[in-house]
């Protein structure tokens, strides 16, 4: 009796075709993955743009105000206090020393400082226009630094100066951090950033990002 030899019906199951479905489910996998970290990334910095808002605008209101804590009940802005006038008639060291005596109290001064907290702040808050509240706010971080001068051990009286740190204060901590928000446009996660960068002239300018 003469056997023939006949090509076995499929079974239906195709490893194959398994193993091409994990091979695409894994790069599938990995950008989900990727995604979510740049989704937590941008909501770390967004929320740290709260909090340095905060900082700029609660410093803002207090000396406005005069809610009790830096500024004394009665000394605020709005009741005829100066906002310079104590910090910077108090400055004891650096090359700046007399410069900062001449200013102290000055209107244009009280001004300056006061508008340059509360756009910083604004800016902060609201996620937009962080290049200019980067550019203003580590200008005022770099005087203020100037101001207290950490690098020198002893005063222009001869006491102890108390610092803590020669160089990087928190002056230069918050400059930095105001530079890394701007550079990684932290506005677009719990903010107005995106909306802003797709206004007409802030497209044709992006400085005022």
């Amino acid at each position: 009796m003469a056997v023939h030899n006949h090509p076995q019906q499929g079974t239906g199951f195709h490893l194959p075709s398994l193993r091409r479905n994990r091979t695409t489910a894994a790069p599938q996998t990995d950008a989900a993955a990727l995604g979510e970290a740049h989704t937590a990334r941008a909501y770390v910095f967004g929320s740290v743009r709260l909090l340095m808002g905060f900082v700029f605008l609660w410093a803002f209101l207090d000396k406005t105000f005069g809610f009790g804590y830096a500024t004394p009940s009665g000394k605020g802005w709005i009741d005829g206090g100066s906002p310079t006038l104590g910090f910077l008639s108090s400055v004891k060291v650096g090359p700046m020393e007399s410069t900062f005596h001449s200013w102290a109290g000055d209107t244009w001064v009280n001004w300056l400082f006061m508008l340059g907290l509360l756009g910083v702040g604004l800016a902060l808050v609201s996620g937009v226009a962080l290049r200019l509240a980067a550019v203003a706010g580590t200008a005022m971080m770099a005087f203020m630094w100037i101001a207290e001068w950490p690098p020198a051990k002893h005063l222009s009286d001869g006491s102890a100066s108390m610092s803590t740190n020669p160089f990087a204060d928190y002056h230069v901590v918050y400059a930095a951090i105001l530079i890394g928000l701007a550079v990684v446009s932290a506005g677009n996660a719990l903010g107005f950033g995106r909306l802003w960068a797709k206004l007409p002239f802030v497209r044709d300018n992006g400085w005022l990002r």
